[in-house]
């Protein structure tokens, strides 16, 4: 049975003191004076002196000044209550000797010097990137292993080391999609905060554009993940799950590890195949929930945004003051709940309105027109304009590139119902012929279109598709299915 993670953490820390020192109510000062010394002593591979470390202690005290002891932090109660910052920096720094955050190896001569743990080192590189998150990105990473399930060769030749490189850059494309997650959440965060206009187009349009929508993203959006990663899974069961794939890779294992028994290196596999398709699973609902988020946040910017608007007016500070009374009196509360039992809400203020030249100011003056005649207009029209009219419509209506037009072209392509014709077969014959063309291909997707269009380019991504040179224009291959 593996070890649990609690028992090897505490070992390797000796003790939950360790963590202790970030969970209390001076968490904010112990975070702030050990990010202070782990800073200075990564310049020093020597350690650094108590008085230099007490110096740093003082200095982060008056930063926080109402910073209270606790019993943990001081061995002699009478200590607590000194205010003297030498006497409480020298407690504080002997508590964190104690929590094991720093160490004081004995040496030869009478010098004392500090060494910041190694544990507490990894431990702020974290807590640092957490309150300064890097920008989300979303590479190639699920891109790639779909790429490297889908070449024949690798498979064949290298199938365990092509499992292994699968792992690794799936559980990469996870990471950077919880990252895209929680960035959205953080820009929502920031964008429910903002109190001006200028502030919430900011976020909308600098900060959120540019780290998300027009990056990552996008990238996500252009690798069309929900075409590729069923037919990745596929690959998976069916070509690395066969008999002679799954022989290969263990054979591979038991070169790399020949201390185990073939009956290992096969459960090995079988749990890496089981993981990858796991993982692979997990990739799309992940998307979705970003895809949910984006429009979440979309939908918080524009009421935010109309809501600033509306209080950034005379009456803000009224309307300011109403809603956040309704929100005190409806807090934790759902719309479904206040239809049935809605709390006293406060009565909304109209401002006063005043007239300033009194009430005569609002009648509206006669309006006096000058008499004129009109001229009238002449009601017949010559059979000769009624033609010619009737002939710039019929022009009008042919030239059109409407769905009709494409339909009408359709029908004098050869073949009945589920005919396929390809696009070098097409005859176009002057610029009636290039319209139509242009008509057929504008209105594919239209639910009237009485055929589908099929291109190389979708059905295969990986290969240039071949270009079609017809009569005038060049156009890349594509089919015409008749409905």
């Amino acid at each position: 049975m593996d070890e649990l993670l609690s028992t090897a953490l505490f070992r390797e820390t000796r003790g939950t003191g360790f963590f202790r020192v970030l969970s209390g109510k001076n968490a904010a000062f112990y975070v702030d004076v050990l990010d202070d010394l782990e800073r200075v002593t990564s310049d020093r591979p020597d350690g650094m002196a108590r008085e230099e470390a007490m110096a740093i202690i003082v200095e982060t005290l008056d930063q926080h000044p109402s910073l209270e002891l606790d019993a943990e932090a001081a061995d002699v109660s009478a200590e607590i209550a000194t205010d003297d910052a030498r006497q409480r920096a020298r407690l504080i720094l002997e508590y964190l000797i104690k929590c094991r955050w720093l160490e004081e190896p004995p040496r030869r001569d009478w010098r004392r010097k500090l060494i910041f743990d190694a544990h507490g080192a990894t431990l702020l590189t974290a807590l640092r990137k957490i309150a300064w998150p890097d920008a989300a990105v979303f590479t190639d990473k699920l891109t790639g292993v779909c790429a490297l399930l889908a070449n024949e060769i690798e498979l064949t030749e290298r199938p365990w080391e092509t499992v292994e490189n699968c792992l690794s850059m799936v559980r990469e494309g996870l990471n950077e999609l919880r990252s895209m997650q929680k960035s959205v959440q953080r820009f929502t965060r920031r964008q429910m905060e903002e109190e001006t206009l200028q502030g919430n187009l900011a976020v909308v349009f600098d900060d959120y554009s540019e780290q998300m929508t027009n990056s990552c993203y996008a990238s996500l959006v252009r690798a069309r993940l929900p075409l590729r990663l069923p037919e990745a899974v596929r690959r998976i069961t069916e070509r690395l799950g066969e008999h002679a794939a799954t022989n290969t890779m263990q054979e591979t294992l038991l070169r790399r590890h020949p201390d185990i028994s073939a009956a290992t290196a096969h459960a090995r596999v079988s749990q890496a195949l089981d993981e990858l398709i796991e993982l692979l699973e997990r990739v799309l609902p992940m998307a979705d929930e970003i895809d949910k988020r984006t429009a979440d946040f979309t939908r918080r910017s524009l009421a935010r945004f109309r809501y600033l608007q509306d209080i950034s007016g005379e009456r803000r500070h009224e309307l300011k003051t109403f809603f956040e009374q309704v929100n005190q009196l409806a807090a934790g509360k759902k719309v479904s709940q206040l239809a049935n039992s809605a709390p006293e809400f406060p009565p909304m203020l109209l401002p006063a309105a005043k007239i300033p030249n009194g009430l005569d100011s609002l009648k509206t003056p006669q309006l006096r027109r000058t008499p004129m005649e009109q001229e009238a207009f002449e009601d017949d029209i010559s059979e000769s304009d009624r033609m010619t009219g009737l002939r710039d419509m019929e022009k009008a209506l042919r030239e059109s590139l409407s769905v009709h037009r494409a339909n009408v072209f359709l029908q004098s392509l050869p073949g009945a119902k589920g005919a396929r014709i390809e696009s070098h077969e097409l005859t176009v014959a002057g610029d009636s012929g290039f319209t139509d063309l242009i008509s057929l291909l504008l209105h594919a997707e239209s639910p009237e279109a009485r055929f589908r269009i099929e291109a190389q380019r979708v059905t295969q991504e990986e290969l240039m598709p071949p270009i079609d040179l017809l009569d005038g224009c060049s156009v890349e291959r594509f089919s015409i299915i008749k409905k």
